[in-house]
C-alpha cells in the first residue's frame, strides 16, 4: 500500500512537469502529438483530438512529443517555427511547474500545521548560544555568509559545520549583531548551538505563502549544495547518493509516517527534479534551453543532426548512470 502511494506521488511529479510543457506548447500554438507518462512500450492510451495520451511500461519519466521537436518541419505549428524565446518558455515550463507544486504543498502544510521560524524562542542553559549572548527574539539572517530564510536553513548550516565555528549574523530589535559560535556535539551524535526555534501555529494565508516560497528557495539552495558536494568529491557515493529505488523506499517510509510527511517528501523530490532538469546538460531541459540560447545570441541555429547526435549520446550516458545508481541502490541501499 505504501509503495503504491510512493509510486502515485512520483507519478504526480511527472504529470505536473509534463503538463507545464503541454500547456505552454498549446499557448504558443505548437501541435502536441503525444503526452506520455513513462518510457518503453505503450501499455494503454487514448487519442483525443490531435494528441495521443498514453501510459508506458516504465514509470520513470514522461514526454510531451511536439511537431518538429526532433527535426525541422515546414509547418507553422511546429516547434522549430517558433521564436527562440517561445521555445525556451515551452522547455522551462516543466521546471516552473515543479517549483510551483513545491510552493503549493508548503503553503498547504503551513496553513494546516504551522511552521518553525529562524528566530530564537528560548535559550538552553550552558549552551554555546547562551555563552555568546544570544537572546530570545533574535532572528537569524546569515550563517557563514549564507542567507537564512527558514529554520531549516539554520539546522543545515549547523550540521554542515561539523563542529567548526560559525559566523552568525542576527537581527535584534532592528539592529544587526554578529557572533562566533562553535556548535556542541550532543550525546545523540548531532551538533547543536542550544536554542529553540520560534513557531507560527496559526499563520495567515499571506504568511503561509511567504513560508511556502522561502521553504522552496531553501530546498533549491540545499540541492545546489548537494550537487556541489557531489562534484567536489565531498559526498560519499555509497551512502549519500540514491536513485529510483531509494526514492521509492523513502516515499514509502514517508507515506507510513502520514500524509504530511509524504507531501513534504513529494515537494522535496519536486525541487530536486527541477534543479536537476535545469542543468545545462544535453537531453535535459536545461541543455535544450542552453542550445536555444546559443541560437538566440549568435543568430544561427545548431544543425539538427548535431543536436540529435549530442542528445542521443547524453541520453545514453544518463540511462547508463541511472542503471549504475539503481544497481548501487540494491547492493548498497542508503540508510535513513
Amino acid at each position: 500500500m505504501y509503495i503504491v502511494a510512493a509510486i502515485l506521488a512520483f507519478s504526480v511529479l511527472i504529470i505536473v512537469h509534463e503538463l507545464g510543457h503541454f500547456i505552454m506548447a498549446k499557448v504558443n500554438g505548437v501541435k502536441v502529438e503525444e503526452f506520455s507518462i513513462g518510457f518503453g512500450p505503450r501499455v494503454i492510451g487514448v487519442k483525443v483530438g490531435e494528441t495521443d495520451y498514453c501510459l508506458r511500461i516504465l514509470p520513470l519519466g514522461g514526454r510531451v512529443a511536439m511537431l518538429g521537436e526532433e527535426e525541422e518541419v515546414n509547418d507553422k505549428r511546429s516547434l522549430t517555427s517558433k521564436s527562440p524565446l517561445r521555445r525556451i518558455s515551452i522547455i522551462v515550463a516543466g521546471v516552473v511547474m515543479n517549483y510551483l507544486l513545491a510552493i503549493v504543498i508548503f503553503i498547504t502544510m503551513g496553513m494546516n500545521l504551522g511552521f518553525s521560524t529562524p528566530e530564537v524562542k528560548d535559550i538552553v542553559d550552558n549552551s554555546p548560544a547562551k555563552e555568546v549572548g544570544l537572546k530570545a527574539g533574535d532572528k537569524f539572517t546569515k550563517i557563514n555568509d549564507m542567507k537564512i530564510l527558514t529554520a531549516e536553513d539554520v539546522s543545515v548550516a549547523v550540521a554542515l559545520a561539523k563542529g567548526n565555528p560559525l559566523d552568525v549574523e542576527i537581527n535584534r530589535n532592528n539592529e544587526t549583531r554578529k557572533f562566533n559560535i562553535t556548535p556542541k556535539l550532543t550525546e545523540e551524535g548531532t551538533y547543536q548551538i542550544g536554542f529553540y526555534f520560534g513557531r507560527v501555529d496559526n499563520p495567515s494565508f499571506t504568511q503561509s505563502i511567504k513560508y511556502g516560497a522561502n521553504q522552496t528557495v531553501s530546498l533549491v539552495k540545499q540541492t545546489f549544495l548537494g550537487f556541489k558536494m557531489l562534484f567536489s568529491g565531498k559526498a560519499n557515493l555509497k551512502t549519500d547518493i540514491g536513485g529510483p529505488v531509494t526514492i521509492v523506499r523513502m516515499s514509502g517510509e514517508a507515506a507510513k509516517a502520514g500524509i504530511w510527511s509524504l507531501l513534504y517528501f513529494t515537494a522535496f523530490i519536486s525541487v530536486n527534479l527541477a534543479v536537476f532538469n535545469l542543468l545545462p546538460f544535453p537531453a535535459l531541459d536545461g541543455g535544450w534551453a542552453f542550445f536555444i540560447l546559443i541560437e538566440l545570441i549568435t543568430g544561427k541555429k545548431i544543425p539538427d543532426r548535431i543536436l540529435n547526435y549530442v542528445n542521443s549520446v547524453a541520453l545514453t550516458l544518463l540511462l547508463g548512470i541511472m542503471i549504475l545508481v539503481t544497481i548501487k541502490d540494491i547492493l548498497f541501499p542508503v540508510q535513513f
